[in-house]
């Protein structure tokens, strides 16, 4: 499916293409045996087996690096940061994502809150006594609202796929990189350095990310004053950052505390990548537990 969407708010005429990720290492830890291919058959995150995929995957991500500058991600974290376009509960999001298919996800073809619950009870099964890391794998997708139209419809290069700095040198290690070279900070030199705008050890937490739904999901968590530790927040904020975890990439803009909390996500994304099942969940038998959970680590009502 190919889209055209010509919206002055991102000041280009956009081909929105069904998105994907690069293919991700199978790995066992913890005794959490990661398979092979997900519920559908499917090596996961691989695109060479389907040539039509590849290209849609390189077409989304050609957009999205283009236009994902430093300029663009402060006008977005403005705008969606003041938090006024809907006040709802978590579980309500939950619901609300249930319109959703992540067309991004290669190994979901199901409805958003299939994943978020398959994801919440696999870590429930292997860490029972975290239950702040249950509610985390619940919600932290639940960004992807930035695709309804309460929220403005973003296009899909505006919410998913994976997420990187801006403001400093794009790392090779990102997915289709050879298409930063479109992007005006490219040649930026403010911005085209190691550290750009930002200096060694300064934090993750002090740097901007390109804007989607894990930044979304972090402001709306941060700003509604949530318990959850600081490793939640970073979960939610950076599952998406597959150069980070996956290839080492901006250890060097690292302080102690990020450090720490990257242990937990790599922990974290195992399940999230692989915990996707046609075992389904019973949904009203778990749900007491995660509206026990929400109402320990969140108020009644949070502002999206």
């Amino acid at each position: 499916m190919t889209i055209l969407v010509d919206d002055p708010a991102f000041g280009v005429e956009i081909e929105e293409k069904k998105v994907a990720c690069e293919e991700s290492e199978l790995v066992l830890d913890a005794g959490f045996a990661v398979p092979d291919s997900n519920a559908f058959g499917h090596t996961f995150r691989d695109y060479d087996a389907e040539s039509e995929r590849r290209d849609l995957v390189e077409g989304f991500y050609r957009v999205n690096h283009i236009n994902q500058t430093y300029d663009f991600v402060k006008r977005m974290r403005e705008e969606y940061g003041k938090l006024n376009r809907v006040e709802m509960s978590i579980w309500e999001c939950c619901e609300l994502l249930n319109e959703f298919v992540d067309e991004s996800d290669p190994d979901l073809d199901e409805p958003q809150t299939e994943h978020l619950l398959q994801t919440a009870e696999a870590i429930r099964k292997d860490y029972p006594n975290e239950d702040w890391l249950h509610l985390t794998g619940l919600i932290h997708d639940l960004g992807k609202v930035l695709l309804h139209p309460a929220f403005g419809e973003l296009p899909q290069w505006a919410v998913v796929g994976d997420t990187y700095p801006v403001g400093c040198a794009f790392d090779g290690s990102i997915v289709h990189h050879k298409y930063f070279k479109e992007n005006p900070d490219y040649n930026n030199p403010a911005y085209n350095t190691k550290y750009g705008v930002y200096s060694e050890g300064c934090g993750l937490d002090n740097v901007l990310m390109s804007f989607g739904h894990d930044d979304y999901m972090y402001l709306v968590a941060k700003d509604n004053k949530t318990t959850l530790p600081s490793a939640g927040l970073f979960i939610m904020r950076y599952h998406s950052f597959y150069a980070l975890h996956r290839a080492g990439a901006y250890r060097h803009l690292m302080n102690e505390e990020d450090v720490e909390n990257l242990k937990w996500l790599k922990t974290f994304n195992k399940y999230d990548l692989y915990s996707k099942s046609k075992v389904r969940i019973d949904v009203e038998e778990v749900k007491p537990y995660y509206l026990s959970l929400i109402e320990k680590y969140f108020p009644a009502k949070l502002r999206w």
